[in-house]
């Protein structure tokens, strides 16, 4: 072979290599393509890979500018597109076409999507260069996807959580309301003045909603949202020509007031709730918990929206596509101990007067009833409560916003049993052996100067246990505690839990021996023997004391969910069976032979103490005083039932609590 062959040869051998090089197989060709995909190089994807017919067809904007949306828009994240290789390289035809398989994945905000398609290749000629090219369309960025198609997003609502009470009566649940309004053509505008003075709202108002762009003379334009529970109270409403009403979807508490404090309400989020809780996925239209139980378990309650993105075809079928989809999770159902019955009645029995109730199963530990007298209709808020109305109710001067089961009152003689228990099982107290006890006043010896305990009445003497406790003696008493001593009494009362956390669902502020957790003075020991002096203690903590004389001196911790474990074991050994049967005597001898006539029923047999705490304005002044009973079923123990109400001095102190308290118990 001469050199000029060679040469050529050589040359020849050269110019295929370059031309193999320059001109990838069509698998090469969509793995560079694919790794720009990858990436969301959506320009040089246009600019280097695309066929002339997909671009002539759809163009920079479709291409680029609406998957770089899309993206954004629906979060798409973590793309991957893979295609299997054939395992053996085929010798395409450039006036064939190349098909493949493509596989692709990619995370969205509505979760995971997932398709195959089939992507071809051409071999064609574009500005100079001959090379496979991408026959696209828009079903490559989601499935289904025509060019004139639609893509939206939509959420799906999800429902809160509803509150049930222990027999799964409705307490908080998603009920409806009614919307009240105007149909304009029926509508007298001379009936303005008297719709709104019933409505409780401004002429104005009315104008401004009847003014609105939307309004049309047959539209229904609303007015004022309320409760069911309202309902009765519009009916003057209705009589207006052309005022209607139509029913609403809205958080609903069919037993109104009854549980307002311990329900509280849900309303509208607003800017500082907002920015609280900005991690935690709220929407400016979303409502929260306020109060009460939908705050505390507002976690619980509140569902997670789902979100859905969809494709709306455009073609005659007007299809909607479901691409992805992340369902809605309702939230939690709550039941709770509480007797919704038990609760109504006890509230109702109250009166509308200041105070507070706690119902236990002592045996147990379930809360049955946890009442504020008076209270609000929750109702109000969730439909949105006028700057008018919500004054009313915080100039109100019995305070009906004051949760009052969630505070401390200093308990009085409804101590006594506890006292008693303590000094009984110290040794230091005998229940048979008694004081001699004169007059109505003593003191322990002249270094308390002006310091006396008094008594409201007198009894035979000696003065033992039963008498004590049947005429509620203060000096009693006294006389007992200083015996035990301060460090022992207040141990003692540590024992039944004072100082300490109630182990309760809900929050409630802890019982108190004193400010300081201690007695500084004998005196003082005197006044705490007998609910006085610094001792503060909660309606529940004082409802769930008396379970120790009920359960041979055993108190389980209260439980407010039926979800809880029950009769889990707070406080034990506070009392021996023998100490416990003593006390439960002499509290059924207090109402059948003491001051305390009204719970002594030929219907019933009733047991409890009644305590009266006097609020002192000054010393050496008559104040306010508290009254007290907390009372059992003799015969079939199934709960204790604490009652507070407050003012009582000029109602015949803690003898009204003990009506009210009787009257409950009988129904």
């Amino acid at each position: 072979m001469n050199r000029k062959v060679l040469l050529l040869l050589v040359v020849l051998l050269f110019s295929l290599s370059a031309c193999s090089k320059d001109n990838p197989s069509p698998e090469e060709r969509l793995s560079s393509y694919i790794e720009l995909w990858n990436a969301a190089e959506f320009t040089k994807m246009f600019d280097e890979y695309l066929s002339v017919r997909t671009l002539d067809t759809f163009g920079k904007e479709a291409f680029i500018k609406r998957p770089e949306k899309l993206y954004k828009d629906l979060e798409i994240k973590n793309v991957a597109v893979t295609f299997d290789k054939p395992k053996e390289e085929k010798d395409y035809k450039k006036d064939a076409l190349a098909v493949f398989p493509v596989q692709i994945k990619m995370d969205t905000i509505a979760g995971p999507v997932e398709f195959e398609k089939k992507m071809t290749l051409t071999y064609e000629k574009k500005e100079e260069v001959e090379n496979w090219f991408i026959e696209w369309d828009p079903s490559f960025t989601l499935p289904d996807l025509a060019q004139q198609d639609k893509v939206g997003i939509a959420i799906v609502q999800s429902e809160r959580g509803e509150i049930l009470d222990r027999n799964g009566l409705p307490l908080a649940i998603n009920g409806s309301g009614v919307d009240i309004g105007i149909i304009p053509e029926k509508f007298n505008i001379a009936d303005k003045e008297k719709l709104a003075t019933l409505l409780n709202v401004t002429p104005g108002y009315i104008t401004d909603q009847l003014s609105q762009s939307w309004v049309q003379p047959s539209y229904f334009v609303p007015i004022k949202r309320i409760a069911h529970t309202e309902e009765n109270n519009f009916d003057d409403v209705f009589g207006i020509e052309g005022v209607t009403n139509m029913q609403v979807e809205m958080r609903e508490y069919p037993y109104a007031k009854s549980f307002a404090h311990l329900l509280g309400y849900i309303g509208p989020l607003n800017a500082e709730e907002l920015e609280e809780n900005k991690d935690k996925n709220y929407k400016e239209t979303d409502f929260i918990g306020k109060r009460g139980l939908e705050q505390l378990l507002e976690n619980r309650l509140r569902g997670e929206d789902g979100i859905q993105i969809y494709i709306e075809k455009t073609d005659e079928n007007t299809e909607k596509i479901v691409i992805a989809e992340q369902p809605a999770k309702d939230g939690e159902e709550i039941n709770l101990t509480i007797d919704a019955v038990l609760q109504r009645d006890a509230f109702e029995a109250m009166d509308g007067e200041r105070g507070a109730t706690s119902i236990i199963d002592p045996k147990s530990g379930d809360v049955l009833a946890l009442t504020s007298s008076p209270a609000f209709d929750p109702n109000e808020f969730v439909v949105g409560i006028s700057s008018k109305r919500y004054t009313e109710l915080t100039e109100d001067p019995n305070e009906p916003l004051l949760n009052r089961f969630s505070a401390t009152y200093a308990p009085g003689s409804s101590i006594k049993p506890i006292t008693a228990a303590i000094g009984m099982e110290l040794g230091t107290l005998m229940p048979n052996e008694g004081h001699v006890i004169n007059g109505k006043s003593w003191q322990k010896d002249a270094s308390w100067g002006n310091y006396k305990v008094t008594r409201v009445y007198n009894s035979a003497n000696p003065v033992n246990l039963q008498k004590a406790l049947v005429y509620s003696d203060n000096v009693y008493f006294a006389k007992e505690a200083l015996k035990m001593g301060r460090d022992a009494f207040v141990d003692g009362l540590s024992g039944f839990g004072f100082g300490e956390d109630l182990p309760f669902s809900y929050p409630i502020k802890s019982s108190q021996v004193s400010n300081s957790g201690q007695l500084s003075s004998l005196g003082q020991l005197a006044d705490t023997s007998f609910g006085q002096g610094e001792m503060l203690m909660n309606i529940v903590h004082l409802a769930s004391s008396y379970s120790a004389i009920l359960n041979d001196g055993t108190i389980f911790k209260p439980t407010l969910y039926n979800d809880e474990s029950k009769s889990e074991i707070w406080k034990e050994n506070l009392l021996s069976a023998e100490n416990a049967s003593v006390l439960r005597t002499d509290l059924r001898e207090v109402v059948t032979g003491g001051h305390t006539e009204a719970a002594n029923i030929p219907t019933l047999s009733i047991s409890g103490k009644t305590g009266t705490a006097e609020l002192k304005a000054a010393k050496g002044k008559t104040g306010k005083e508290n009254g007290f009973f907390v009372a059992y079923p003799t015969d079939n123990p199934t709960y204790v039932i604490a009652m507070m109400i407050e003012g009582v001095e000029d109602k015949g102190g803690s003898s009204h609590v003990v009506k009210k308290v009787t009257n409950f118990m009988t129904k």
